[in-house]
């Protein structure tokens, strides 16, 4: 089951990551921005992202609070976004730290 838990947060903190920053995106991103505001605040805000995210993997991968807790399918979706916000800021966190005391 942990494994299941640490993959779930692999692929939310990945989909997360390439969608908020990486390069494919970048002119959807902008694209995005430029026609609506709130749309635009969501895919460039990690913490918002990550939580969409979530709702999508339980959505297509089945909810990951299904297999730990046996809740409804409803309440899985918004646990698993949950966990996956809460996974994501968690990683995001520590690469930032690192990224910002590095050795020079």
């Amino acid at each position: 089951m942990i494994t299941v838990i640490i993959f779930w947060g692999i692929i939310s903190y990945g989909l997360t990551t390439i969608i908020v920053y990486g390069s494919i995106f970048e002119k959807p991103r902008t694209f995005i921005k430029k026609h609506s505001t709130f749309l635009g605040d969501l895919i460039s805000c990690v913490l918002c992202t990550s939580t969409w995210v979530g709702f999508f993997l339980s959505l297509t991968l089945g909810g990951l609070s299904i297999q730990i807790f046996e809740l409804h399918p409803i309440t899985s979706i918004f646990f698993d976004g949950m966990f996956s916000d809460g996974f994501v800021c968690a990683m995001n966190s520590i690469i930032e730290f690192f990224e910002e005391n590095r050795i020079k």
